[in-house]
């Protein structure tokens, strides 16, 4: 892919990847809000994901691979790496509040970084982006300290999240660079696909959720028709920007949109943030804007079509 494409594509990618993850984690609150059933909003959205791209594939709308045993088993680990982080994330949300799992969070972009030296074949990054990392924890611990109930807690599963999600970084972006894929939809189709099935189990056993479905109304249809359509379009820009980005680059997007999130949480239910907090996030996104993705090295085994590009942004001007 020449440079001048990926810059084109790259603002497109992280905008509509940014974009859907804000939304989707509102959609997901109404959601499950409407119909008390997260196992199956959760396995209709990715399988519903799944069958959409076939069908617009099917229509010859899209490219999309076809289902072969063999990218199956490349991308069977993606699928149970992702349950596990979800599952770890709620644990974590459970025993934790979530100005400490935000600490935890904000750090991974240190640690990713320096696996993706190890691992994927980038530099280290520059002093520059390195302070922005720093910057970004500060940010994060910053806001967390302004609120008057924050304690440290929840330590163990915060942990164990920790090194699933940092796998999680690194893993998917080896995939991104050694299975050869013909479309992101393929991505997109394969990842939710596998990952769907088990959930299955966990919904169909449960006698609340079950009862919840019975019960559901119109717009507690609608409520998870929207949230399907979101994770559709989540999935799709998150493994474009995956594939443009290194594994060090897409986290601190995804910590981004964790602070979009946040300043959505405080417009329209905490009337009372104050602006210290708000200054610790604006904080935030100019550590994020300033930060450069780094380079590839010259002896890099692990191939990625973008190693030519450096230092550049991550973020537009």
């Amino acid at each position: 892919m020449e440079p001048k494409h990926f810059y084109a594509t790259t603002p497109f990618a992280v905008g509509g990847y940014m974009l859907c993850s804000a939304t989707l984690l509102i959609a997901n609150k109404y959601a499950v809000y409407k119909v008390a059933a997260p196992s199956f909003i959760l396995f209709s959205q990715l399988m519903g994901t799944a069958i959409v791209v076939k069908a617009f594939a099917a229509m010859g709308k899209i490219d999309c691979d076809a289902l072969e045993m063999t990218k199956a088993k490349k991308f069977l680990p993606v699928a149970l790496i992702f349950l596990s982080t979800i599952f770890a994330n709620m644990k974590s949300l459970q025993y934790a509040n979530v100005e400490t799992f935000m600490v935890f969070r904000f750090s991974t972009p240190l640690v990713v970084s320096i696996a993706d030296y190890m691992f994927l074949g980038r530099k280290l990054p520059n002093t520059r982006s390195w302070m922005c990392l720093f910057a970004l924890l500060v940010g994060a611990f910053g806001y967390a300290q302004t609120d008057s109930s924050f304690q440290v807690k929840g330590y163990t599963f915060c942990a164990i999240w920790y090194v699933i999600f940092c796998i999680d970084q690194i893993y998917l972006k080896h995939v991104i660079n050694t299975v050869k894929m013909d479309s992101t939809w393929g991505r997109v189709f394969y990842s939710n696909f596998l990952a769907s099935v088990p959930l299955v189990f966990t919904f169909i056993n449960d006698a609340d959720e079950i009862q919840a479905l019975k019960d559901m109304s119109t717009s507690a249809f609608m409520a998870v028709f929207l949230s399907v359509a979101l994770g559709v379009g989540m999935s799709y820009f998150a493994w474009m920007a995956r594939s443009l980005l290194s594994a060090a680059s897409f986290t601190v997007v995804g910590n981004i949109c964790k602070i979009l999130t946040i300043a959505i949480n405080v417009s329209l239910w905490d009337k009372h943030a104050s602006s210290v907090g708000i200054a610790c996030l604006m904080f935030c996104l100019l550590a994020a804007y300033f930060y450069q993705q780094a380079p590839m090295r010259a002896d890099s085994k692990d191939s990625d079509d973008h190693g030519d590009i450096e230092k550049k942004n991550l973020l537009p001007k």
